[in-house]
């Protein structure tokens, strides 16, 4: 590295460490960080995606003795420094796809309907407290790893977390800790943790869900045995949440698992349906899918999504280009719904959320980013096949399409599980199409993580 370089990344590390300095005003952890600072850049992936468990799983909200320690900030700074030290040794590690360019549109598209949202201080601050770090870190995620075994211990790392977190919920549900409506579980409402919501959950609980899925199928046997155990966990967790968006995205996450990895397609979807109409009524879900009012024979949960896409519909009918606005929604359910009892309501759907605060056009573009994906992972597990990267590839897809299809009751539009599962994508096709790592003697042929 020339002088200028050195100068250059030096005046930068100094911005960053007084960034640091400011918001987390702890000389001690500051001296820690500058200390690890060799490490930051030897380790910039796993560090990475050690912040993204922690964002994705609120890991610090589910125990909250962590929350004093602000792990995520101090991982986001550190991921910050990484992602800046790689692209500027390595400028050829930048590959650009498709499916970036797509992202690029969508967020500039979001950006342009901040400018005209009805409520401009509530959209910039999601937009810069939540959208903004996804971004940046599906671009880490793509452009940090160097080997195939980076990714390939991913489903491991997603996996764990996945199973605490489950381990979390059926201990709040056994001892009735959390619960709403008497039966659904939640981790950490008393504190206002995003897992006090069962429907966001539930959306936490599918990407793990699908990957332990397929590393049923391949492995040792001890590795299948533990990707067993934490299926059932996972399953039992999102039962336990009740929601019918979990639900949808379960089912369909099993089916595609058993239409690609087996030969006894008809046996055990039968056994999985069976297993599912048990779980359904042990759990109570059941009973709240059978729930129904006096006046109509929907439930009121399900009545009320009706009334949120209603008012959905209306916003983008009024707002055709740009929606209300990130984060919008909400504070505009009162003009727009044809009911009201007396509360605003979320949207409860991924498609009418981008719809009605990106407007049509918004909408446009992301179904056409999710299709892209979803046919381009699809091609790379064609592509990968009898390799020990087609298990991982296989799971990016079925994790695309289970929250495609779960996304009609949950609203994840603007969360970390799609982006993950994009950013994953685009490392995977990165590392096999400029290294060869198809052939790399440093992949071992088994499957495990």
């Amino acid at each position: 590295m020339d002088l200028f370089r050195q100068l250059l990344f030096a005046g930068f590390s100094c911005v960053i460490l007084g960034i640091a300095w400011f918001y987390l005003d702890d000389i001690v952890l500051i001296s820690v960080l500058i200390c690890l600072l060799p490490l930051i850049t030897l380790w910039a992936f796993p560090i990475c995606f050690v912040f993204i468990l922690f964002s994705y799983f609120r890991l610090h909200e589910a125990f909250p003795i962590l929350i004093p320690y602000r792990i995520p900030e101090l991982l986001a700074i550190a991921s910050l420094i990484g992602l800046s030290w790689k692209l500027w040794i390595t400028p050829q590690a930048i590959y650009w796809h498709r499916l970036h360019s797509l992202l690029i549109f969508f967020s500039a598209w979001v950006s342009i309907c901040i400018i005209f949202s009805t409520n401009r201080d509530l959209a910039f601050t999601r937009y810069t407290d939540v959208f903004i770090k996804i971004l940046i870190m599906t671009f880490a995620i793509s452009w940090l790893p160097t080997v195939g075994s980076q990714l390939q211990r991913t489903p491991f790392y997603l996996a764990i977390c996945g199973g605490v977190i489950s381990c979390i919920t059926i201990y709040n549900r056994v001892n009735e800790i959390g619960l709403i409506e008497g039966t659904r579980v939640t981790i950490s409402r008393d504190i206002g943790s995003i897992l006090g919501d069962p429907n966001d959950l539930a959306l936490i609980l599918q990407i793990p869900l699908c990957f332990t899925f397929i590393y049923m199928f391949v492995g040792s046997f001890w590795w299948r045995l533990l990707s067993t155990a934490m299926s059932l966990l996972l399953i039992s967790a999102t039962l336990l949440t009740q929601s019918r968006g979990g639900m949808l995205s379960l089912i369909a996450c099993t089916f595609m698992v058993i239409m690609v990895r087996s030969r006894y397609r008809f046996i055990l979807l039968s056994s999985a349906i069976s297993l599912f109409i048990l779980l359904l009524f042990t759990t109570g879900l059941g009973d709240r899918l059978t729930k129904s009012d006096e006046e109509n024979a929907l439930g009121e949960s399900a009545m009320g999504r009706i009334h949120a896409w209603g008012a959905a519909w209306r916003m983008a009918i009024n707002n055709p280009l740009t929606g209300v606005g990130l984060n919008n929604f909400y504070n505009n359910y009162y003009r727009y719904s044809d009911f009201w009892d007396g509360k605003n309501h979320a949207v409860h759907s991924m498609w009418f959320e981008v719809l009605s605060e990106t407007g049509f056009v918004g909408l446009f573009i992301f179904i056409y980013l999710l299709y892209a994906a979803i046919l381009q992972s699809y091609r790379l597990a064609q592509q990968l096949q009898d390799t020990a990267l087609h298990p991982l590839a296989q799971g990016i897809w079925i994790g695309f399409i289970a929250l495609s299809v779960g996304g009609t009751f949950l609203t994840h539009a603007f969360t970390w599980p799609l982006y993950i599962l994009l950013g994953l994508l685009t490392a995977l096709e990165r590392i096999t199409k400029n290294q060869e790592i198809l052939y790399d003697s440093s992949i071992k042929k088994n499957t495990e993580p």
